[in-house]
């Protein structure tokens, strides 16, 4: 199972609809009423695909968004946030994929995707 997960500043409940619908081959988003999460779910090559918006999840301009299937469009992260910039234009970060568990947050650098290009900064 590949899980991806991004974190899109300002998002939109119509903008991520419209990125995924791109992206996947159907797609349903609903709110479960729990501070405006959304969970849903997709379809790619008739493989089903696990959607969930988690608002305000790192500072409260950020929403996480996680995907998770046998089947995604991007192998990585950084490959699901640059698809996510270029639909929506909104600034995208992700984990660079090399941080473990227990490494000191302090010195986690995270890849931002916006109008300045593709860096890798620390979160502040």
């Amino acid at each position: 199972m590949v899980d991806l997960e991004i974190y899109i500043r300002g998002l939109t409940e119509s903008g991520l609809k419209v990125w995924l619908a791109q992206e996947l081959d159907q797609i349903e988003l609903e709110s479960i009423g729990v501070k405006g999460v959304l969970k849903g779910k997709g379809r790619l090559q008739g493989v089903p695909v696990r959607i969930s918006v988690y608002p305000e999840a790192f500072s409260k301009h950020f929403s996480s968004v996680v995907l998770e299937g046998e089947v995604l469009p991007w192998d990585t992260d950084i490959e699901c946030a640059r698809s996510a910039w270029g639909a929506m234009a909104v600034e995208v970060r992700c984990s660079p994929g090399d941080w473990k568990e227990g490494d000191p947050v302090e010195e986690e650098k995270w890849w931002r995707i916006d109008e300045r290009g593709e860096q890798k900064v620390v979160w502040n």
